[in-house]
């Protein structure tokens, strides 16, 4: 099994959550590009959608990263560095 890192002595670097929000979006903007593409027919249509739908969600989702990241600590629990 792997190894549990608790978060209570790091704190996730503003460009982490930059590169986790690119990785998901070039998959997740595949994916609009081929329901564009079977909704109207159109590769032109089905790229111009993608386009638009990756710049933006990338910002939404850094932003909400962040904003996680600072106000809600749901599931993260505190460790004391003497009892690891």
């Amino acid at each position: 099994m792997g190894q549990i890192i608790m978060k209570s002595n790091w704190k996730e670097a503003h460009y982490r959550s930059l590169l986790k929000a690119v990785s998901w979006r070039v998959w997740a903007t595949m994916t609009t590009m081929i329901i564009s593409y079977f909704v109207t027919g159109s590769l032109k249509y089905a790229f111009a959608i993608g386009l638009i739908e990756v710049f933006s969600k990338i910002i939404l989702f850094y932003l909400h990263e962040r904003i996680w990241s600072s106000l809600f600590r749901v599931g993260i629990k505190i460790s004391h560095p003497s009892i690891n």
